[in-house]
């Protein structure tokens, strides 16, 4: 390895340890990736409620299809840090190049079922009448190109690993600014184009999906000390994508086991009317914001904790999780409190209903339960998956999650006709269940074994020759 090599190799790794300049880019990406959902629902909602409640029916689903492609991008961005933290740089440039091949075959085979199969999955939601038209129409565009995504996930998970966090922020802000021009030309029918209503919405999302991928690939050998090579792209190797898949598979179950679980909930409301669909819409969308900067603090954390667990320091990495909890859940609180105060004005920036405003407020106010179980599950869940210990938090999920969170929704909803706010408590009740459980296997240390780094020094150790007898 040459001189500069090594001297960028450690550039990155001490920047990489200052979760601050890490976290800060990430909370601004983040809130630009929110804001353009947020975005979608504000414009979207001057065609109608219907079409707000078909577009979150739709993205309900294409949000599970996007979990899907975290198994790879999540499980190589986990190996890639590692690599990086034990100064294996070679070795987490293939592991890249692994990773985007898979991602395109997996996300080609997702945007084919989008294409054939999207009104068929709207229809086991029980959707109906004009919302089933404007969710058809969103999923079969925005479904149909989920293999861009599917790229601009693998890339920018590595890009952020490397340390790079400002740099994939900048595209994200361009990526934004994109989808908002394309929505305002596209929904409403400017410069002589004509207006497409949510079709608009959808073209634009993938539009600009599409130069945000184009300036990702720029970027990653641009910003990359070790160029991912074009043999690292088609000549796959076994050795890395079962670490990938070591990782990935049950990082994205767990993550798909939540949305399922969403998706039900959602089966849940379809019931309770049009009206209700629609709040459950805008809550959520006001709801991301309170747990905004717990992902970043989680994301950031977790690319630190890769490279110390790569680099042999435990101890390092076991105080940095339980400091960046504490943090995240005070600064969740206060925003979780500031929404709360505002809750009312912020419903009426989405619709005028009455009713869905006085609802929306009712299950808002219950924020306050829900977001700051979600908030420690984040960081410490990230954190577990980037030490290795990534089937621990499927195996509590599906406890949680599937045999409690599920029945106990249907019983508020539908026993004690609590509707939508039946839904807020039984999904509290799951998020703090697994909040305690991950706590206390984060005190445990038990995550301390199962670094990947290491199975190649074990790897090594079984191959290589005894010494001779002397």
């Amino acid at each position: 390895m040459n001189t500069s090599v090594e001297e960028n190799t450690s550039a990155v790794s001490k920047k990489q340890l200052k979760l601050f300049q890490l976290t800060w880019p990430i909370f601004l990406e983040l809130f630009l990736f929110m804001l353009m959902g947020s975005v979608d629902t504000f414009m979207i909602s001057s065609v109608s409620d219907d079409a707000v409640a078909g577009v979150g029916a739709a993205n309900q689903i294409i949000a599970i299809a996007i979990l899907v492609l975290e198994v790879i991008g999540n499980g190589a961005a986990i190996v890639v840090a590692q690599y990086l933290g034990s100064k294996k740089i070679s070795d987490a440039a293939q592991v890249t190049g692994n990773a985007i091949t898979l991602n395109l075959a997996v996300g080609l085979v997702l945007s084919s079922a989008f294409l054939l199969l999207g009104g068929q999955m709207l229809r086991l939601l029980h959707v109906q009448g004009d919302i089933l038209e404007y969710a058809t129409s969103y999923i079969s565009i925005v479904g149909g190109g989920i293999f861009l995504q599917a790229l601009i996930n693998a890339l920018a998970a590595t890009i952020r690993t490397h340390g790079f966090t400002k740099e994939t922020m900048v595209v994200s802000l361009l990526m934004n600014i994109l989808h908002v021009i394309g929505n305002y030309v596209l929904i409403f029918g400017h410069f002589g184009l004509p207006a497409l209503g949510v079709e608009g919405a959808a073209i634009s999302t993938v539009l600009s999906r599409l130069i945000c991928l184009a300036i990702f690939f720029w970027l990653m050998y641009r910003v990359m000390e070790v160029r991912v090579e074009w043999r690292y792209y088609v000549h796959l190797s076994r050795k890395f994508i079962s670490k990938i898949l070591r990782i990935g598979i049950p990082s994205a179950f767990e993550s798909i086991t939540y949305q399922c679980c969403q998706l039900i909930f959602t089966l849940y409301v379809t019931y309770l009317g049009a009206e209700a669909m629609a709040t459950r819409q805008y809550a959520n969308n006001i709801s991301t914001y309170i747990y905004l900067f717990s992902m970043a603090i989680g994301m950031g954390t977790a690319i630190i904790v890769g490279h110390y667990v790569g680099s042999k320091r435990p101890q390092d990495a076991y105080t940095r999780v339980l400091q960046s909890a504490k943090w995240a859940l005070a600064a969740t609180v206060v925003i979780d409190l500031l929404i709360i105060l505002f809750r009312v004005p912020l419903l009426g920036l989405f619709t005028d209903n009455i009713a869905i405003i006085r609802l929306g407020a009712q299950v808002l106010l219950l924020s306050i339960l829900l977001e700051t179980g979600r908030t420690v599950n984040i960081v410490i869940i990230n954190s577990l998956r980037a030490a290795g210990d990534a089937k621990f938090p499927v195996y509590m999920g599906l406890l949680s999650m599937v045999c409690m969170s599920l029945p106990l929704g249907y019983v508020l909803v539908f026993q004690l006709h609590l509707g939508l706010v039946g839904i807020w408590l039984a999904i509290a009740a799951d998020e703090w269940t697994r909040a305690i459980i991950m706590y206390f296997r984060w005190r445990s240390r038990a995550w301390e074994h199962y670094s990947l780094v290491d199975q190649d020094d074990q790897a090594n150790a079984v191959k290589a020759p005894a010494p001779a007898a002397g």
